[in-house]
């Protein structure tokens, strides 16, 4: 799943469960944060076609982040972070769970090659997760979740005053509220 996608997949977690503003943003982050391990790839662009490419992005995407050491990591990181102590850390680890189920559904490559899971490092690599059934990172499962879940965005933003635009902007996350209520008028 694209991390955009990851990114309204945790925000629709938190919302939800009902979280104020700053539990939400954990969750959501929650459901972001392990592709940071895809990260190398700006590293493998600058230095491609060079003497010393590197190899950042295959070697340690879906592994630095995509275990259950960084999900207990995210887990202990939330509790003191949360206003809601138990909920709150618990939705934390749900939402990086849900990444992973994501990931293991649609991330394939083009190439048909799929992003294994090992969910037991650093502690071992005994077990990989992986689904046969893996479907493409831009197959039409993963673009019509990801529009299901931009869509139900906007209509919370209309309803509720919030969109996933509270994570960066107070000030744009209400100016996207007021034009949706221009426009489709005020939820009753």
């Amino acid at each position: 799943m694209h991390p955009i996608s990851h990114l309204f997949l945790g925000w629709t977690l938190a919302n939800l469960a009902g979280l104020d503003r700053r539990d939400r943003m954990l969750v959501t982050v929650a459901g972001v944060i392990p592709d940071l391990d895809g990260l190398g790839v700006v590293v493998d662009i600058a230095t491609e076609g060079t003497r010393h490419p590197t190899w950042y992005y295959d070697q340690y995407h879906h592994l630095l982040g995509h275990n259950l050491a960084f999900g207990l990591a995210l887990l202990v990181l939330a509790i003191p972070l949360a206003r809601r102590r138990v909920g709150t850390p618990l939705l934390v680890l749900l939402s990086f769970h849900l990444h992973l189920l994501a990931d293991i559904l649609g991330s394939r490559g083009p190439d048909g090659y799929q992003w294994p899971i090992p969910y037991l490092l650093p502690f071992s690599k005994a077990w990989t997760l992986t689904w046969s059934g893996q479907w493409e990172l831009k197959a039409w499962p993963n673009v019509v979740a990801s529009l299901v879940m931009m869509a139900l965005a906007l209509w919370w933003s209309w309803k509720r005053g919030r969109s996933p635009l509270e994570l960066v902007s107070r000030r744009a996350d209400a100016r996207l509220t007021e034009t949706l209520r221009a426009r489709f008028g005020v939820p009753g």
